[in-house]
């Protein structure tokens, strides 16, 4: 169900800019490419009741899964690794609109240090457990080589960090209170061609 309330939340806040005040199951299913029970099964999940006939109150929706996910208040976060991935993650003005500030950025490269991404400055990786812990940050964004990925981890987990959002292609092995989310870009990308070659394979060919 988590990986489907961003598409809620999306379709939502859309209804919402149309001035709508109400949608159905039926309507939420139809363009979600849902059915109508797993809707109202994620609804009934997320503490919305709707009225029948009338269907559910967007601003209850809008708020319900805002509070699920925890956008409704902002979360600070560093971000670890200040290459091309990281600073275009450090580039993407989306992050704040669903309750993500990344603040500051770490390198082990001494040339990045003292520049600044998007107005946020990079500092060196061995000043992070000392920021986080003056600044509270709980959430770093992992956007290093594979290779460092693992010694990288075991610096946050010291550092107190307690949940890592894992751009990097390497599994990190981490103590069971810090909570990781890997984005296998690689993973993706195999999916994609994939799916892709068996398109083409499906589509007729012209005589």
């Amino acid at each position: 169900m988590v990986r489907r309330l961003p598409n809620y939340l999306r379709l939502f806040r859309e209804l919402r800019s149309e001035r709508r005040e109400r949608v159905s199951s039926a309507f939420v299913a139809e363009r979600l490419s849902l059915t109508a029970i797993q809707v109202r099964k994620d609804v009934e999940a997320i503490g919305v009741v709707g009225r029948p006939r009338l269907g559910y109150e967007l601003k209850d929706l809008l708020a319900a899964i805002e509070e699920v996910l925890g956008w409704d208040n902002t979360t600070d976060a560093f971000l670890v690794g200040a290459g091309n991935l990281g600073r275009a993650l450090m580039g993407y003005d989306g992050f704040a609109r669903h309750g993500l500030s990344i603040v500051a950025a770490f390198d082990t490269d001494a040339a990045k240090v003292g520049e600044e991404i998007d107005g946020r400055p990079v500092f060196l990786l061995s000043k992070l457990p000392d920021l986080a812990r003056r600044m509270h940050i709980s959430m770093v964004v992992l956007a290093v080589p594979g290779a460092v990925a693992q010694d990288v981890a075991d610096l946050l987990v010291e550092a107190g960090i307690q949940a890592i959002w894992n751009f990097a292609p390497a599994h990190l092995d981490v103590p069971d209170h810090v909570v990781v989310q890997d984005e296998d870009l690689a993973r993706g990308l195999a999916v994609l061609s994939v799916r892709w070659a068996e398109a083409r394979r499906s589509r007729p060919t012209s005589e």
